[in-house]
This record gives structure tokens, sequence and C-alpha cells, in this order.
């Protein structure tokens, strides 16, 4: 039996260990693929601390693969051997569901996500349902790439429900997403207002260089009223500092799967037809959309990179906030 280097995680609470698993089979339907690059993301913490229960354990983490198509199971030929494709959270969906039905798969009654209930590409191969993954654009390297199928494709969808009519917008937490969704925003002739921890110079500094035309820490208050705010960082209480800033009617979204208690607010906030939103997962569409926009504007991915083996350390250094940009595993 061949086997594979692998990072597992067993429990919350624990660190991520190495091991040697066998090299999976695909399926009917199924790729295998040999895994180079796989982004490291906000969910992955959510899975290790616990706050996303129930995932598949063991666990290969990791959501924002990039690889290339090693072996073919019965019925697969949308790509062929060698073909270098793109794997996101999104794993596979009944496609029978009322949600399914509607084009909304994102909110699939009985969905499969990667890096969560099968595995991820935090190994030397992974399996992928052909139908989810995505062709992606030439131009970019392995490492480039990974951030934009989560980070990217997450964000877009994020930026998208704010609607068509902003001019200022403000993004809250400026990490991996922001840094991909401002350049995005600018191309399209938007104001960016960037907003991050307190005290996080060089995230501001960031931001300025990723294009922001103003950059301050969350505490703060915009030079102009907002159109529309985008909160990345999971935190409950930017969502009250985001309706503050915003103008009548302003839309704030948020994009994160798991988010701290949004805290008590006085009505006043929200009148004026302000709404709150959240986004749920990404569609096929959102990628296919995305995918194609990246190149033209074109986005620049600013990433650390980390061994396979240090995939743990790269989820800590991520907590801390240790780095700009995206981190990815480099397998």
């Amino acid at each position: 039996m061949k086997t594979m280097r692998a990072m597992l995680f067993d429990e919350p609470g624990r660190p991520l260990r190495r091991a040697e698993i066998p090299i999976p089979t695909p399926g009917p339907g199924q790729v295998l693929l040999k895994v180079h690059a796989c982004g490291v993301c906000h969910t992955d913490l959510h899975i290790v601390d616990g706050e996303l229960t129930g995932p598949k354990l063991p666990l290969v983490l990791g959501h924002q693969i990039v690889g290339i198509v090693s072996e073919l199971g019965s019925g697969a030929r949308r790509f062929h051997g060698g073909e270098r494709v793109g794997v996101p959270w999104l794993g596979a969906t009944d496609g029978t569901c009322r949600y399914c039905n509607r084009n909304q798969e994102n909110l699939c009654d009985h969905p499969t996500f990667t890096g969560y209930n099968i595995d991820g590409g935090f190994a030397e191969y992974t399996l992928a349902d052909e139908r989810f993954c995505f062709p992606l654009p030439i131009g970019y390297s392995d490492l480039e790439v990974a951030p934009l199928l989560c980070a990217g494709l997450i964000g877009y969808r994020t930026y998208r429900m704010s609607g068509d009519q902003v001019e200022s917008l403000g993004i809250y937490g400026f990490g991996a997403a922001a840094h991909i969704i401002t350049q995005v925003a600018k191309y399209e002739g938007k104001k960016v207002f960037a907003f991050t921890r307190p005290g996080d110079q060089s995230a501001q500094e960031f931001a300025l260089h990723q294009g922001a035309d103003w950059a301050g820490d969350s505490t703060q208050v915009p030079p102009e009223e907002l159109d529309a705010a985008l909160i990345f960082a999971p935190v409950g209480a930017l969502v009250v500092a985001a309706l503050k800033a915003t103008h009548k009617g302003g839309v704030v979204v948020c994009g994160g799967i798991h988010m701290s208690d949004i805290p008590a607010f006085p009505y006043r906030l929200l009148w004026e037809e302000r709404i709150i939103r959240s986004v749920a997962n990404l569609t096929r569409r959102d990628g296919e959309e995305f995918l194609a926009l990246a190149p033209r504007v074109p986005v620049r991915t600013d990433v650390t990179v980390f061994a396979l083996e240090q995939a743990g350390e790269a989820l800590e250094k991520l907590r801390q906030g240790q780095f700009v940009g995206a981190a990815v595993v480099q397998v």
C-alpha cells in the first residue's frame, strides 16, 4: 500500500501531528490530486478550536487546494491527467434539496466541505469531486493562486452582497480576504477604508499599499460615512461599529463562517433601512466569475510560505496576526 505524508487533526486542543497515511483511491466522479499548495484559513482555526463542531476525525485540514490531476475515478471526464485544478471549501452538494433547485447550492441541506467533512489539502494527495473543482487561470504560480480559492471566493461573494450602488466601502479585519477584495474594489472605482486591530500599524500600512484610501483601527471613525461595510474579522462587536459608520440604507455584510456574539445595540443604529446580512459558503458560479475577474484586475496575493510540517505553526501565526496577507502551505 502506497502512503503519503499528511498533517492530521485529532481533536480540539491538540496540535496537528505528522502522519503517514494511505494514498486514497478515487471513486466514481472523483479525481486524485497531487497537492502542490494549500492556503491556510481562519476557518481552519475555527475547526481546531472546536468552534465548528462535528468535523470528521481524524481530519486532514485545508480547503484552498492547488493540485495536479494524478488519477481519475470511473466516469470522471471533466479534467485530464496532469491538469492543474483548484479545490474550494464547498466539496459537494446533494443537488436535490430546495436550495440546490433554486440555484442556492451554498445553502444546500446536505453539503460536504473540504477539510471538514472530507479530507483536505494538508497532505501530499487528496480526493475531490470533479464537479466542484475549478480550472485555474494561467499567470499565477501555485502559491499565488491558492488564496484565491477561499479568501478570494468568499471575499468576492461578501463584496458582491454589499450591492451595486456602493461608492465608499469599509473593510473590517485586513487579512487574506481583505487584501484581495481591496484590489477588486479599487479596480471597480470604489473608495476603500480599512480597519485593523487597534495598534496594528503594519496591517494599516499593508492596507494602504494594497490601494486603500484610508487605514485606521476598528475603534476609529472613517473620514466619511460608508455605503457598505464588509466584516472579515470574527468579532461580533465590529457589526455595531460598522452600523455606526454607515449611511442611511447602508449594508453590513459578515463574511466569516463563525463570529463571536453581536452585542446589544440601540435600534436607531439599524433604523433608516440599514441592513445586516451574512454570507454562507460559496457557489460554483462565484468561483467561475471571480477566477475570470482576478487576472483582469489583476489581483496579486501577498503570501507567506510554510512547509507541510509547519502547518500547525502557520495556524498559530495566523491566530496571532504575525504576518500580513495570506499563508500558504507548500507541499
